[in-house]
């Protein structure tokens, strides 16, 4: 919160998102009829801005530009302005997020869409500093220019949504019917190999997500037609990601994504999904290698997950920051000075150098910083020796005394019934009654909380009882809608839930 700011109408809102800009000087709005009639009214263009709770360059945009005077002047004086949470209208994100990369080419968070009271984007683009440098144009320049364009062009601005509005029906509408062919498995493993990075594993240069799906698939595929070529691509992926700086050695849980080729320099955000996912390809590989490092992976995300995401209801939060205090990965990252008698230790295991190996992203400047991680895949089996573990619990308590990036305690349907499939499919597959036990917890949590997941669920834990009554007390906002992905979702959590347990009522629950 900044001093001597009104709150604006964010205020009102439950997102974490949403409460972050409620002090902002923009008079932010959320999305709805109104802010559009208002627009209408008072003939001026629509900026929407989408982000989350822990996305990295949302905080380094809201810091350059949302909180700062000048640019809340100019946006308040010629656009109406829209704060949109991805997690609460993934219907409005993924709309957007097709025109920005219909315009661009490419998209991401923070997203920036500019449109007309009729909802018709005129200009999209992603992350903007304040003011114009090297070949990067300023967010200023550009509302300044975007205000020129309204006031002088508008029958081309008009004429340029529909442009873009066109082209997207037309992907929408294309025919997907079309017969499914046999060689359809040899396409998708020809298209990845295409694309595999031979060295250090994954399916692009820079930036790499894990991409778990992918993995997945590739692994049935090669079980399936016995490629060991296949099997190779997944297990050397999974093995650069688990030595690589992705993965939090100290404390467990996988980041969200590698700035780099190599998995070492993370944007340092943690899902939910992704290790939901994650545990899931981890386990198949366990199930197909036998190799004891992907079993310890698992029951490492486990113990992440129970650690830091489990709400008091039984359900997992949605995600951890990438910041704390104000700064990208610090409560990640360790200096030579940080790390006690152990450093000389990780200095020969674990990448530590005295003058740092974290560089800042955005200047390539040394920060004096470490990302812990070992030297290359070959290593993997290092974590699972002695030494090793006495090591990374004095650091895990070390850690315990910064102060930890902020959880964002939105409680999705969609997400939470991945990780109960991650859990239940871990569980079934070791035999190990925790995971299981920890996926039913979760799974009864989700519906308690929704109450009737057919018309609405919840993203605010509910956590407390009152004496008599059925129905859990505490702040629940609900979405009016509910989406595909939630019913989808727990109906493959109820599904897995069944083939661990046994009990129909699951079976049940996902026929409903």
């Amino acid at each position: 919160m900044q001093d001597n700011l009104r709150p604006n109408l964010l205020i009102n809102e439950h997102s974490p998102y949403l409460l972050q800009h409620a002090y902002n000087p923009v008079a932010w709005r959320p999305w709805n009829e109104e802010a559009f009639q208002i627009a209408n009214a008072q003939d001026k263009p629509v900026f929407v801005s989408i982000g989350y709770s822990t996305c990295h360059w949302c905080h380094v945009m809201a810091h350059e530009s949302f909180e700062d005077e000048e640019v809340a002047d100019f946006l308040n004086q010629h656009f109406i302005s829209i704060k949109v949470d991805r997690e609460e209208h993934p219907d409005v994100d993924a709309l957007c997020m097709d025109v920005c990369q219909a315009m661009t080419g490419h998209g991401g968070w923070p997203l920036t869409i500019i449109m007309d009271a009729l909802q018709r984007p005129f200009f999209a683009g992603t992350y903007f500093p304040k003011h114009t440098q090297r070949n990067r144009l300023g967010f200023l320049d550009l509302l300044r220019r975007l205000h020129e364009i309204w006031i002088s062009e508008r029958e081309r601005i008009t004429a340029s949504s529909m442009d873009t509005l066109r082209v997207l029906r037309e992907i929408g509408e294309t025919d997907l019917h079309s017969t499914i062919h046999n060689n359809i498995y040899d396409l998708a493993a020809q298209q990845h190999t295409a694309m595999f990075d031979d060295v250090y594993g994954g399916f692009s240069v820079n930036p790499k997500f894990p991409s778990p799906h992918h993995l997945l698939l590739l692994l049935r595929i090669a079980q399936r037609r016995r490629n060991t070529e296949l099997r190779h691509m997944v297990t050397l992926t999974l093995d650069s990601m688990r030595a690589g700086g992705i993965y939090d050695h100290v404390g467990f849980g996988f980041h969200r994504y590698s700035t780099d080729r190599e998995w070492i320099v993370p944007h340092f955000e943690k899902m939910l999904y992704d290790q939901a996912m994650l545990m899931m390809a981890y386990t198949e590989a366990w199930q197909m290698t036998n190799d004891e490092m992907y079993r310890q992976t698992v029951n490492e995300i486990f113990q992440y997950a129970k650690r830091e995401l489990l709400s008091p209801c039984g359900a997992f939060y949605s995600a951890q920051d990438a910041d704390s205090e104000g700064v990208e990965g610090k409560y990640y990252v360790w200096s030579a000075d940080d790390t006690g008698k152990d450093t000389e230790w990780l200095m020969q295991n674990m990448s530590l150098v005295k003058t740092g190996n974290f560089q800042d992203e955005s200047t390539q400047e040394s920060t004096g910083l470490n990302i812990l991680h070992f030297q290359s895949p070959a290593q993997k089996h290092r974590p699972v020796i002695m030494q090793w573990e006495p090591v990374r619990k004095r650091l895990f308590n070390r850690r315990l005394k910064r102060v930890p990036p902020l959880t964002d305690t939105k409680i999705l349907a969609d997400w939470n019934g991945l990780m109960i499939m991650g859990l239940a499919k871990a569980g079934r597959a070791m035999s190990d009654a925790s995971y299981v036990g920890l996926a039913a917890r979760a799974y009864t949590g989700v519906l308690q909380m929704c109450g009737d997941i057919e018309r609405h669920y919840s993203y605010n834990e509910v956590d407390t009882h009152d004496e008599g009554k059925q129905e859990p007390t505490g702040t629940v906002a609900n979405r009016k809608v509910v989406f595909l992905d939630d019913l989808a979702m727990m109906g493959c959590a109820a599904l897995e839930l069944y083939m661990a347990i046994g009990e129909e009522r699951y079976l049940r629950d996902a026929e409903r």
